[in-house]
């Protein structure tokens, strides 16, 4: 996970975590999504806040954008 350049979110943090390969990719159907954004469902190597400070979360509904490789991390 990583975090938005042009705000403060969408998580406190960037943390690890892995794909949910039981749950297909989505549309992201939001109107400031650009066309083709998919939605992931990931879990997350450890429990997490978002910016808002709620939380502890394990899981969530990512948007494409917020998502990165593993080997990228390492770049």
């Amino acid at each position: 996970m990583v975090r938005a350049s042009d705000w403060d979110g969408p998580w406190q943090a960037e943390f690890p975590g892995t794909i949910d390969a039981t749950r297909a990719p989505e549309p992201n159907e939001h109107a400031q999504a650009p066309s083709g954004e998919l939605l992931y469902w990931v879990t997350f190597d450890t429990p997490q806040y978002d910016s808002d400070g709620d939380g502890p979360y394990r899981k969530a509904q990512i948007w494409g954008r917020y998502l990165r490789t593993g080997s990228d991390a390492d770049v």
